[in-house]
């Protein structure tokens, strides 16, 4: 139901475009003397994140930082459910320093931090040390270092009990010789210590925004975990509406960007592209009953990559005037993945639906929340589909499959999810 990934598997980082693929490549592994088992120390930072990763995060801007740092994120898993990618989180894991990224996967930002082995990582909190082979992450030793705090909660079931600081837990498992200490699921005297002068080590330690005074822990309290508010004025999963045939609107810029629009009409609008990238060969004239030019033509056309907004816009190379715009949703299981972030585009017809408001979208309109027999349903069937191979028999996803309407085509996954929309003018 998961696929693990190594990030050298996971898309082609920035440099990699519609209209210059890389090619996928083997995962190394890299190990730097100091780093296994925990020696690696994290400053820990309640409610905002640990180390380099801070809560509220793009997760290509996390894949970044691991990059940055590959002598200390050396193993890398990605763990995503592959046949319904929105209904889990995206986790990146690092097995070798026990703890665990958890992506919100609509949003596809970091929600919740978790520690699952505390003697693999350790953490500084101020000028003090927990956690780690050699300092033992306690019930005491927790106590003194973050204060005093309100009585937690005594999960029965799991035989857990879970202490609270602002955007902080810790999860301690209990003998079952000592429930008698809980009354209705909360101890009476802090800190705990069982009556040998034992007292019990931390087995999880959780981080997570402390906006909504949700105490996030363990089983289902890890649900309760919410991804922090954008800042005011994120262009960060801006809805971006697509009238076919017509224009690009992007909903808080205020943008409109038609076809046939200049390169310096794009400047304006949307500022410095990401990346330029030359079309080479035009792949798909070969399917063009009108275009008679000789099939071993190169394409004079040109990419303007917009990486951050997850856009491509394709120039006609001797009009110089945009003929396609592709959307990315960034989902994993693609070739694409983590190269893009995911543009929130709402398709629709301008005739058929009139104008959408943003937040406020019809059932007939297209998201890269809609799946492909959504999309059959709403535009109709259009017959067969071409097999696109992502240009390199070593891809990891497998190919995908491009479907043709009047205007638009859909790239789609094995899972029936859109992987990228290109929009035309027929």
């Amino acid at each position: 139901m998961q696929a693990q990934r190594s990030p050298a598997m996971v898309g082609g980082g920035p440099g990699s475009a519609a209209g210059s693929p890389s090619p996928a490549t083997v995962p190394v592994r890299r190990r730097c003397e100091g780093t296994a088992m925990g020696a690696v120390t994290l400053d820990l930072r309640p409610g905002l994140g640990v180390g380099p990763f801070t809560l509220g995060m793009p997760i290509s801007d996390a894949f970044a930082q691991i990059e940055h740092q590959p002598n200390i994120y050396d193993v890398v898993h990605v763990k995503y459910f592959d046949e319904e990618p929105l209904k889990l989180d995206f986790v990146i894991s690092f097995p070798d320093h026990g703890f665990h990224l958890r992506f919100d996967p609509w949003s596809q930002r970091l929600r919740l931090i978790e520690i699952f082995d505390v003697k693999r990582l350790q953490l500084r909190y101020a000028t003090s040390l927990i956690g780690g082979p050699s300092t033992l992450a306690t019930f005491v030793s927790v106590y003194a270092l973050f204060g005093p705090t309100f009585p937690g909660i005594y999960d029965k079931e799991r035989g857990i009990y879970a202490l609270f600081y602002p955007g902080l837990s810790f999860a301690f498992p209990i003998p079952g010789q000592y429930t008698n200490f809980f009354n209705n699921g909360e101890v009476a005297d802090l800190p705990l210590e069982f009556p040998d002068g034992t007292t019990p080590v931390t087995c999880r330690v959780s981080i997570y925004d402390s906006s909504t005074d949700s105490k996030v822990g363990v089983g289902s309290l890890m649900d309760k975990a919410v991804v922090p508010a954008l800042p005011s004025g994120s262009l960060y999963m801006e809805e971006v509406h697509a009238k076919l045939g017509e224009e690009l609107w992007f909903t808080i810029g205020g943008q409109h960007i038609p076809f046939g629009a200049s390169p310096q009409d794009i400047w304006t609008e949307l500022g410095r592209p990401c990346g330029i990238h030359q079309k080479q060969v035009d792949q798909m004239v070969i399917h063009s009953a009108l275009d008679l030019r000789p099939r071993t033509t190169l394409c004079g056309d040109y990419f303007y990559n917009y990486f951050s907004r997850g856009i491509d816009i394709l120039f006609d190379g001797q009009t110089h005037r945009i003929k396609k715009f592709v959307l990315h949703t960034n989902f994993p299981g693609h070739s694409d993945f983590n190269s893009y972030m995911k543009c929130n585009f709402v398709i629709y017809d301008a005739e058929g639906e009139g104008t959408q408001q943003p937040g406020n979208v019809s059932k007939n309109c297209i998201t890269p929340r809609t799946k492909w027999e959504q999309v059959k349903e709403i535009l109709g069937d259009c017959g067969r589909a071409a097999i696109q191979t992502q240009g390199s028999m070593n891809n990891p996803f497998g190919s995908t499959l491009v479907y043709g309407y009047q205007n638009i085509a859909f790239e789609v996954m094995k899972n029936g999810y859109i992987a990228t929309v290109t929009l035309f003018q027929s």
